[in-house]
């Protein structure tokens, strides 16, 4: 009987034959079990034959405490962070599920068979078949997962290669348990038992956690990727308590010893002692799954959404609105395109229904009405976001300390802003209008086959999806990569380009141009290089997309074609159905664009949070009170710091400016003078101790009060690229232009100002590298004389001065320093001698205290500094004098030997006008000149001389004694304030 099963003989299944495009269940089981034992055989045999070859690991891949030998295994976690061991743990026990719910199928429909006592001599043999190669296919899938919990970081490829398989093979085990259901066949041998609601439970479940592990590979992968390669994991090395890292956003400890071929190698060597876990630093712990990157990204919700603008509100509404009127657009013109054919294949002159065509393509597509509107009301929407952004970046990487400045390349930082901007914002308008609607419309469009012919379309645009998503999404992590490598490697470049720029005048200097442009160039070509790669990897996925695409367009038009050739549907549905179905895919086509962009626009978004992460050492207590500054007296108390913790910079250090004193600050390099300078500004909080200004502790009042009452004149000024009169307006942004030029004028720089072309509104350069170093010193002292702090700090303030020029500036600085609290560093100790108070500086400790003529009655560390100089200046003026005395005697020797020639030509010119011999006279005096011009020094050696060579005897005089007494005062001047070693 054609409906029986089985037989007196027993047989292994009924043919395999289609009803309504359903297949037996026998040869769908069948073809599942065998797909899966297949795919085991082939790539687990690879995967088990890389694992025989896969070296052992050593002792030095895992985290030892430190004192233990190198053999005893405290810990057997890898040093490479993977996923968390409790999430493995998860995904073991969901892959169990899923076998004991296979197997549960198989033993379901046996025991189906049973109950209906359809079977009369035995199980059919397919169902006995079927669940031995699943149980195979399983047991080895489940041994190949539980090894690389136990070997890798994550899941390899293959494994998740098996989740993406068993994934699409529910689908179609799905599909053909809902035809048993909604379309069942009474004459169908398997019918009354198909249609088990607790069979179709089973399925569901198995579905949805087959689901549940194609997305946790998806998500974790990308996650596991994001971490190690964007932050630092592959490449780092460690050595005790410091770490190498060859990626850019981790610090490089100099002191290191470490072989460059260390460097190279991701392992630890066996001779590196006591390395420490990754998994211990909280700066490299893992990601807490996806909520960590969505509670980041929280903080860009204020600027994405206009809350305080009711205008922006409503554009966003309207943009919405919009949205989905194309959606309906995208539903009612293949429709309409059906009205158009039946009506010609009718004879009619359908000219409304062309009108309404033509109407819909008018509003449909990219360049339609709606698109248009939609994207020229959503202008200012975009404005907001990149302008409330970019204002929140600039103004959180100004509150950052001074530590994080310290430690980052210019460019590099405005690159990661720049891009992190612009990423947001274009994954705004992707996800809003590209991704949303394209899966809006592939749902409607799902729905829609399903309902207007049957389920059979429906799902072949369902699995052309899903085949598409998935594959997109494989591939797309598969090059994440490159593009993450693409990303470090542009940074890299720009950051040569700006620090090159930014150095020129050192460039300039050393001659490096050559050099400068060799890292230019070998930088770009690392970049061409990575990228080039990464657009191979693109050319690879778009292939791939287009096959994908393609082969679902292929089987939907065949299937359409063959029903319309069996009267089942009509060349409308056709039309209906082509125009459907090319309007969905092209949007698909560019929906793996979406999702690249999307996932380009997270990796340049990656730092730019971790930036916003980023929290300033310094910040105002919540209820900081401001700063009320009448005397201006300083007090350190018991002041202690440290930059890092191994080497205090500063030891109990204690002491106080009175209201209008003046303090100095002296010592070897290193001993912590521009750290005390720095901690009164509040760049760093001190560890022990406090600082008090007028009486009132500084880390308990805004930070911007303490700043507007401290005047400082450093060192190594560093002007904004715009005019003069703007740099020296810095120090008091409303004052007027009389104002400006008064504190230009009393720090001697107004003439200076006026002689050039443009005067005050004269460009300095980037840098102020237009100005010379005096110039760019005066700059700076008055813009503190405009600014008028009650505290004035003078860090080396004349130091780039020269020596005519230091004695007016000291003068200046004298005066404006009258009735204000001063504080000095000074390496010139002839520029203190003035103080009220001199504070000797060495290893972070007070060691020396007093005026200057305490201090060199106490014969200590300052009498020796002060003899030091001493002794040098003596040196450099006797050397002074002898170059003096030198040229003197130079210049006394010309003149001798100027005088005996002329009157050797006197003489003889009387000879010879006596003799008559004037030709004689007259070629002698060409002979001479010729002599002294071709080579004076040869002719005074002989002794003989001209008028000619006694005026450059003189000239040379006059010029090397001058330059003697230049030389001779600016090297004594120079003796004065050397610099203490």
């Amino acid at each position: 009987m054609v409906n029986t099963i089985i037989s007196e003989q027993p047989r292994f299944c009924p043919p395999i034959i289609e009803h309504n495009g359903r297949i037996t269940s026998c040869g769908l089981h069948t073809l599942i079990a065998s797909i899966l034992l297949i795919y085991m055989v082939v790539f687990g045999s690879i995967r088990w034959a890389y694992l025989r070859k896969k070296p052992k690991r050593d002792n030095s891949y895992f985290i030892h405490d430190e004192g233990e030998d190198d053999q005893e295994i405290n810990h057997t976690r890898p040093k490479y962070i993977g996923y968390p061991d409790s999430l493995k743990s998860i995904v073991n026990t969901i892959h169990v599920l899923v076998g004991i719910l296979a197997i549960l199928n198989v033993l379901h429909i046996m025991f189906i068979f049973a109950e209906k006592e359809r079977v009369e001599t035995s199980i059919p043999s397919y169902l006995i078949t079927t669940a031995l190669l699943r149980l195979v296919a399983w047991i080895s899938n489940y041994s190949f997962l539980v090894c690389e919990r136990n070997e890798d970081r994550r899941w390899s490829y293959f494994t998740q290669g098996y989740w993406y398989l068993a994934f699409i093979i529910s689908n179609f085990e799905l599909y053909n348990r809902l035809i048993y259901i909604t379309n069942p066949r009474g004459d169908d041998d398997q019918s009354d038992w198909a249609q088990s609601w607790t069979l179709m439970s089973i399925y569901l479940i198995q579905y949805v956690i087959n689901l549940v592990l194609v997305l946790c590979a998806v998500t974790l992968t990308f996650l596991w990727r994001r971490s190690n390669e964007a932050r630092g994991y592959t490449g780092l090395h460690f050595h005790s308590n410091n770490y190498i890292s060859v990626d850019d956003d981790t610090t490089i400890n100099e002191d290191i010893d470490t072989p460059s071929a260390d460097v190279e190698s991701p392992l630890l060597t066996p001779k590196l002692q006591n390395p420490i876990s990754m998994a211990d630093d909280p700066k490299y712990a893992p990601p807490k799954k996806i909520g960590e990157f969505l509670s980041k990204s929280k903080k860009l919700l204020p600027f994405l959404w206009p809350s305080h603008d009711i205008k922006l509100q409503t554009l966003i509404l309207i943009c919405i609105l919009l949205l989905f009127a194309g959606r309906i657009v995208n539903v009612l013109l293949p429709y309409q395109n059906k009205v158009l054919v039946e009506g010609l294949k009718r004879g009619d002159f359908v000219w409304k229904e062309i009108l309404f065509f033509v109407g819909l393509r008018f509003l449909q597509g990219n360049v339609g009405l709606l698109s248009t509107l939609q994207n020229f009301l959503w202008i200012p929407v975009g404005q907001f976001t990149t302008r409330e952004i970019s204002v929140k970046m600039f103004e959180h990487l100004l509150n950052l300390s001074l530590r994080f400045h310290l430690n980052r390349k210019t460019g590099e930082i405005l690159r990661v802003q720049d891009r992190g901007v612009s990423s947001i914002v274009s994954i705004l308008s992707s996800v809003l209008f590209d991704v949303i609607p394209t899966l809006v419309d592939i749902a409607i469009a799902v729905v829609y086959f399903t309902y207007a012919f049957d389920i059979f379309f429906g799902m072949i645009v369902f699995m052309t999806m899903s085949l598409y998503l998935v594959s997109t999404i494989i591939m797309t992590e598969w090059r994440t990569k490159y593009r993450r490598l693409t990303n470090l490697l542009d940074n890299a470049m720009e950051g040569k380009a700006v620090d090159s720029l930014l150095n020129y005048e050192t460039v300039k200097l050393y001659a490096a141009e050559p050099f400068e442009v060799k890292q230019y160039s070998d930088a770009i070509r690392s970049y061409q290089l990575a990228d080039q790669k990464s657009n191979v990897t693109l050319y690879i996925l778009n292939t791939t997309q287009n096959v994908v695409i393609q082969l679902g367009l292929l089987a939907g038009c065949l299937l359409c074609a063959s029903r319309v050739r069996r009267g089942e549907m009509s060349v409308g549905d056709f039309i209906m159905y082509l125009t459907y179905i090319i309007q969905l895919y092209g949007p698909l086509n560019w929906f793996g664009n979406y999702y690249r962009v999307i996932q380009k626009n997270f990796v340049d978004m990656e730092k730019m949070l971790d930036l916003l992460q980023e929290l300033p050492e310094v910040k105002d207590l919540p209820h900081a009170e401001s700063l009320n500054v009448q005397k201006g007296e300083v007090v350190f108390d018991n002041v202690s710091f440290h930059y890092d913790p191994r080497v205090p910079t500063l030891r109990n250090i204690s002491f106080t400016i009175p209201s209008g004193s003046t303090v100095a600050l002296v010592g070897p390099s290193g001993g912590g003078k521009s750290t005390i300078l720095r901690l009164l500004f509040r760049f760093y909080d001190v560890q022990g101790g406090r600082i008090l200004v007028d009486g009132q502790d500084i880390r308990h009042v805004r930070q911007r009060d303490l700043r507007s009452c401290i005047g400082i004149v450093p060192q190594d000024t560093v002007l904004f690229n715009d005019t003069i009169r703007y740099n020296i307006r810095y120090g008091k942004i409303g004052a007027t232009d009389k104002q400006v030029e008064e504190a230009a004028e009393a720090a001697q720089i107004h003439d200076i100002i006026l002689g050039f072309p443009e005067g005050y509104d004269t460009k300095v350069g980037e840098r102020g590298l237009r100005l010379s170093g005096g110039e760019k010193q005066r700059v700076a002292i008055a813009r503190t004389l405009l600014k008028n702090p009650q505290i004035v700090l003078l860090d080396e303030a004349t130091s780039a001065l020269d020596t005519r020029t230091e004695r007016h500036i000291q003068k200046s600085l004298r005066r404006m320093t009258v009735n204000r609290t001063t504080l000095i560093i000074a390496h010139r100790l002839s520029t203190i001698v003035h103080a009220d108070q001199i504070l000797v500086l060495q290893g972070g400790e007070i060691v020396e205290r007093g005026s200057h003529l305490e201090l060199m009655h106490k014969e200590g560390v300052y009498h020796k500094l002060w003899n030091k100089q001493l002794k040098h200046h003596e040196k450099m003026k006797r050397d002074a004098e002898n170059k003096r005395l030198a040229a003197s005697a130079s210049t006394t020797a010309t003149s001798v030997a100027a005088t005996a020639g002329v009157n050797n030509i006197v003489n003889k010119f009387k000879r010879e006008e006596e003799e008559g011999e004037e030709s004689s006279l007259n070629l002698s005096i060409a002979e001479q000149h010729d002599n002294v011009i071709a080579s004076p020094s040869t002719t005074l050696r002989r002794g003989s001389s001209s008028f000619v060579e006694e005026e450059g005897a003189d000239g040379d005089d006059e010029r090397q004694t001058t330059t003697a007494h230049e030389s001779s005062d600016d090297e004594g001047e120079e003796i004065e304030v050397d610099e203490v070693q």
